[in-house]
């Protein structure tokens, strides 16, 4: 026993034995007038000890004669069990506040103590409201008098209701998603290894499926955090209405979920499973009173085949959601080995090129634009090279696209527009003769909020404007360019900067967008010179953008033009610049130097 219950328990013994003597006092009182004054003592010493019951609002009290029934029921027992003291005086405990289950428990525990002197222990208790429903207790109890054949238990019940509240909540935010009520990912963990676990002993197969909401941060940012959050909340409903009872799902981070399905084998998946989640995501969702189109890219391991761990289907149905990414909105892809190693060969190679950031293994080149009639040098493409220390080059169609899916296209764009605006400055100082030096921006990089104010910083740094610098990007980056980047780009083209598409035609390839774009070059893709020549088709597309192009007042340059046919055809179509290995291969700045200084003979001519 605590010493709080013991104080407790001797100071009700103490106010008991008060008013038992004072009873006593009355009883052996030898006049009237001590009759009176006993009385008015008893009566004051009643009064105090129900007063002070009373004034323990928190605290339920109840006393119980020797057949448990009801002779004291304080206020506060009242609000916790819902019965009036009128209502409660004269009632079986066991049948006042005691569930079915504990009543017989409880008569034989308060026949021990009176009987055999065993005390019933404090203990947290679930009674019973006048309603039926459940109530949580801690329970302490005093038995009065339990050597006389006037025994008085008291009950001193102190509500548990609002720690058992608290308690459930914080089990229930520790164990479930707050938002989608949906298994957080310890929880799945732990659900899906005891899934696994029967799957073993009954030799049947299990699929993961791992769905990753696309460009879901595009949602949050345009339309706030709490259409987001509907959106998570139907997609969850959707998905939910796609499993089976036995399947499991949870929401494992922001727009990221999984679902386990039990007892399916690999061919399962591709005809039934993978359509059926496709199916949830159809139908539009109501985002700030509109209808909006949701894709989702799903990465799907197998067990046994791909692990025979919650955290081992998870990871590897990750890595294979991560590769889905890379081919766009809405792919799917499956674990295998290959793609394990392939992810891992990338990992190495993005530990690789953030080393190769630091230790100067990344490098310039230039490719001239020469003048389709004259053969005239007029600018430059910056393109960004990667020669290890320690093996050969490495190829950008490898390591770019992989700093594309990371922050490390950030560091590569700053360190490529530091190193092409301090080569152009230093070209400026010796005096040779060039116009502009044009940079590649992917999306990713157009993205990042500051991304104008650090070009213009580092212009500034080597006292460079329009004619020196330029820039390029392909026009899907253009088409998904959000207000910032597009106000940023109309900034850019009022100043005189050239703004270039490049890779015309291979993107969303809708001319009408170019009024809308404050662009001033179009860049016919290589694949169309390439085909033009022999491809009618190729060549229509070709005539078509170097005509709406020149009246739209745009300058356009054809890229890869390898040999003399591509080059006459280009010509006939009045192209303004080439671009392609017939004039020049991209070359370092050393070689850009001497063909501009008139050293070497760098091209073959419009002779050639």
């Amino acid at each position: 026993m605590s010493g709080r219950e013991t104080r407790f328990r001797q100071w009700l013994m103490r106010r008991w034995q008060q008013v038992r003597s004072t009873w006593s006092a009355v009883r052996g009182a030898d006049s009237l007038d001590d009759v009176e004054r006993v009385r008015r003592q008893y009566l004051e010493s009643e009064q105090r000890f129900r007063a002070l019951l009373e004034s323990l609002p928190k605290v339920a009290v109840q006393g119980y004669d020797r057949q448990r029934r009801v002779i004291y029921w304080n206020e506060a027992s009242t609000r916790l069990y819902g019965y009036a003291p009128d209502e409660a005086q004269g009632q079986l405990l066991e049948e006042l506040i005691i569930p079915a289950p504990m009543r017989e428990p409880v008569i034989h525990a308060h026949r021990a103590w009176v009987e055999q002197g065993i005390e019933i222990p404090a203990d947290e208790l679930e009674l019973q409201h006048k309603s039926g429903e459940p109530v949580s207790v801690f329970s302490h109890h005093v038995m009065l008098g339990e050597h006389t054949d006037d025994p008085l238990m008291f009950c001193v019940d102190v509500d548990l209701s609002d720690q058992k509240r608290v308690h459930r909540e914080l089990d229930f935010a520790t164990r479930f998603d707050a938002l989608t009520h949906l298994p957080n990912r310890q929880t799945f963990e732990t659900q899906l290894d005891e899934v696994l676990a029967g799957c073993g002993r009954q030799d049947c197969g299990l699929v993961l499926v791992y769905l990753d909401i696309d460009h879901f941060v595009e949602i949050n940012d345009a339309l706030g955090y709490e259409q987001g959050d509907r959106l998570l909340v139907e997609l969850s409903r959707r998905l939910h209405r796609t499993k089976r009872g036995s399947d499991l799902m949870s929401r494992l981070s922001g727009d990221e979920f999984v679902i386990a399905f039990p007892g399916l084998q690999r061919e399962d998946v591709l005809p039934q499973l993978v359509h059926k989640i496709q199916q949830a995501l159809r139908a539009p969702f109501m985002v700030d009173g509109s209808r909006r189109q949701v894709t989702a890219c799903l990465g799907v391991s197998f067990y046994p085949d791909n692990g025979d761990t919650a955290r081992e289907l998870i990871r590897n149905a990750d890595v294979a959601k991560n590769r889905a990414k890379l081919d766009g909105r809405g792919s799917v892809w499956f674990f295998d080995q290959q793609l394990h190693d392939e992810l891992l060969h990338q990992h190495r190679l993005a530990d690789r090129l953030e080393q190769a950031l630091d230790q100067g293994e990344l490098l310039l080149h230039y490719q001239p634009q020469v003048s389709a009639m004259s053969g005239r040098i007029e600018n430059l493409e910056a393109l960004l090279r990667w020669h290890p220390h320690d093996g050969p080059p490495i190829s950008p169609v490898e390591f770019i696209p992989l700093a594309e899916h990371s922050d490390l296209i950030h560091r590569l764009g700053d360190w490529v527009m530091e190193a092409a605006c301090g080569q152009r400055a230093r070209w400026r100082d010796a005096g040779l003769a060039l116009e502009r030096i044009d940079i590649n921006f992917s999306g990713r990089q157009m993205s990042r909020p500051d991304v104008f104010e650090r070009f213009e910083a580092c212009l500034a740094r080597y006292d460079l404007g329009p004619r020196h610098i330029g820039i390029e990007l392909t026009e899907n980056v253009l088409i998904e360019a959000d207000d910032r980047i597009l106000e940023g780009l109309r900034r850019l083209h009022r100043l005189g900067y050239r703004i270039s598409i490049d890779d015309f035609g291979t993107g969303y390839s809708s001319l009408s967008y170019l009024k809308h774009f404050p662009v001033t070059a179009l860049k016919i893709d290589r694949a169309f010179v390439r085909d033009a020549p022999d491809q009618p088709e190729d060549r229509a597309i070709m005539e078509a953008a170097v005509f709406i192009g020149h009246r739209l007042g745009l300058e356009v340059v054809a890229e890869g033009v390898e040999n003399r046919e591509q080059l006459a055809l280009i010509q006939e179509m009045r192209c303004d610049l080439v671009q392609g290995f017939y004039f020049f291969r991209p070359m370092p700045a050393a070689d850009i130097e001497r063909i501009l200084a008139g050293l070497v003979m760098g091209h073959r001519g419009l002779a050639g």
